[in-house]
């Protein structure tokens, strides 16, 4: 009765998307005598769930042979597909291509027509779009879309249909890509896909969506993924990634705080299963770049190197901070390594705007790079005709007009970039964006409009507590190029700007690569030549004397 209790149990609780009471009631049940292959096919996607992997695969096994066994190939092959696109995404690609190749063999044998030839599909279509084919790719997931539909499968009919939308957009052909997409979201939000299958979808049209550069699909989906995991407190699985998507928007949107607080939740509270590994990462790195346009160099440099170890590499944010730290070389050096690295457009794309402002620069910038490097974003942004790259590509169009003295330029493409990231509700880009157009009023004459610009500007950084943001306005109002260093010497002044970015003394003699010890001699005579006795003066006066330099500097 125990066990009969415990079957009824998980079997109820997996119809309510209790994934853990669905586990543990089914695994229960399967401890007291060993379930039948509908029942494990339940337990198994009750551990995807979870983010138990090995669990999830340990139960489809079981379940495929149990199929075998009572000559219910399809149900088998099934079985197959799902154990190999499990081992596909934890990279383990013999044994994933050893199940497909199974699942193929024993349904040519069986020569059944059946909805699981579509299933066999997937590895096909994601081979070929993986490999740029997009052409191939198109017409496989439409054959797959076809079988699916025969067989009024929803959960193949949706996943080809999907992968048709991303086939379609990297052919060129946006509009109907889109659609495609925008009437998955439909079907996806109905309950109408399996949680498996529907968790698959968000999630890879979200990252579909940043690849695109397309904030708004970005924001809706994200908004959907949120509300599906907020609705199942025991999910997992994509809890991960739906937290680091969400920092992203969030960022974006100016709420920095509550990105900051998403992007921690996806570290701490989400490790289980290869998607939340993936998301950790990304995670780490987003903490990485509010630490650095907040001005807390030390926290940022932490966060970018534990994304480093979690395998997400940490560009162009960590650049940029060594840049914000006064080490340009370094900053260039690692710019020029990562562009040079990375051909996909999309992470180019990415890494573009980072590498005009690093070489724009120090005392010696490279403005033809930088020329160069705009021109290449232009180019991608225009192509992909996507509002945030347009946007983006304006303001580096900016910077470097205004790096060769041409205001009239500059000012064109600042206000270009303003208005674009305020159609966005990007706030803290169409500040930076406000600035450029600030010093382009202020080289033609205009003074009264470059004020007016830089308050409004200033007003926004104070409000998202941008502090090295607020310092360089400040500089800029007082009508200076650089702020008086106060008698410190330029190993003080990078003392100083770690403890105005909270570091102790052991973070910043890791960061600067010197003793501790040192690093208190250095305090001790910053304090005197301040006129300060504690950390926090020291650090109020660097922010008030623009003393810390930000990443946005021009």
């Amino acid at each position: 009765m125990d066990t009969d209790s415990d079957l009824v149990r998980g079997r109820a609780c997996y119809a309510t998307e209790a994934w853990l009471d669905a586990f543990e009631g089914l695994s229960a049940a399967d401890a007291a005598a060993p379930l039948g292959a509908c029942d494990l096919e339940l337990l198994a996607r009750s551990a995807y769930m979870l983010g138990l992997d090995d669990a999830y695969v340990t139960g489809l096994e079981r379940a495929h042979a149990l199929w075998l066994d009572a000559g219910e190939v399809p149900r088998a092959v099934r079985c197959a597909v799902w154990i190999g696109h499990s081992m596909l995404f934890r990279g383990h690609g013999a044994r994933a291509s050893g199940w497909f190749s199974l699942g193929e063999r024993l349904l040519k044998a069986d020569g059944r027509d059946c909805v699981e030839r579509g299933y066999l599909l997937i590895p096909v279509w994601l081979g070929q779009m993986g490999g740029g084919d997009w052409r191939s790719g198109l017409a496989t997931a439409a054959e797959g879309t076809e079988i699916g539909e025969r067989f009024q499968d929803a959960d193949l009919m949706w996943l080809a249909r999907h992968e048709q939308g991303r086939a379609l957009v990297n052919l060129g052909r946006v509009y109907e890509g889109l659609r495609l997409v925008d009437e998955t979201l439909v079907v996806v939000e109905s309950g109408a896909l399996s949680p498996i299958v529907r968790g698959i979808v968000y999630c890879n049209t979200i990252a579909f969506c940043r690849d695109l550069f397309d904030l708004g699909h970005e924001r809706e989906w994200t908004e959907a993924l949120t509300q599906w995991c907020e609705g199942r407190p025991q999910m997992v699985a994509h809890n991960g990634l739906c937290l680091v998507h969400r920092a992203e928007v969030l960022q974006y949107g100016g709420a920095w705080p509550e990105a900051l607080d998403a992007a921690r939740r996806a570290c701490e509270r989400f490790a289980q299963g290869v998607l939340n590994q993936i998301a950790r990462g990304q995670a780490f790195y987003r903490q990485g770049e509010i630490h650095r346009l907040q001005g807390r160099p030390a926290e940022a440099g932490v966060a970018y190197r534990e994304a480093g170890r979690s395998g997400f590499e940490p560009q162009p944010g960590f650049a940029l901070l060594r840049l914000a730290e006064g080490h340009q070389e370094a900053a260039a050096a690692t710019i020029r390594r990562a562009v040079s690295e990375h051909t996909r457009e999309p992470e180019r794309a990415v890494l573009l705007p980072a590498y005009v402002e690093i070489m724009l620069a120090g005392a010696h910038p490279d403005v033809d790079g930088a020329a160069e490097a705009a021109h290449q974003l232009r180019a991608i942004a225009e192509q992909r005709g996507s509002d945030v790259l347009l946007a983006t590509a304006a303001y580096s169009r900016a910077r470097v007009a205004w790096a060769k003295g041409d205001a009239g330029a500059a000012l064109t493409a600042g206000r270009q970039a303003w208005h674009a990231w305020l159609e966005l509700g990007a706030p803290y880009e169409a500040a930076r964006a406000r600035v450029l157009v600030a010093l382009a009023c202020r080289s033609l004459g205009d003074e009264d409009t470059s004020a007016l610009e830089l308050q409004a500007a200033r007003e926004v950084f104070a409000g998202l507590g941008a502090g090295p943001d607020v310092a360089h306005v400040d500089s800029l109002a007082r009508g200076g190029p650089a702020p008086d260093t106060h008698g410190l010497s330029a190993r003080e002044l990078e003392v100083l700007r770690q403890v105005a970015g909270g570091a102790s003394n052991r973070q910043i003699a890791a960061v600067l690569v010197i003793s501790e010890h040192t690093v208190a001699r250095h305090l001790q005579n910053i304090f005197g030549k301040l006129g300060v006795s504690s950390r926090t003066a020291a650090s109020t006066f660097a922010w008030e004397h623009g003393l810390v330099r930000g990443a946005g500097q021009e």
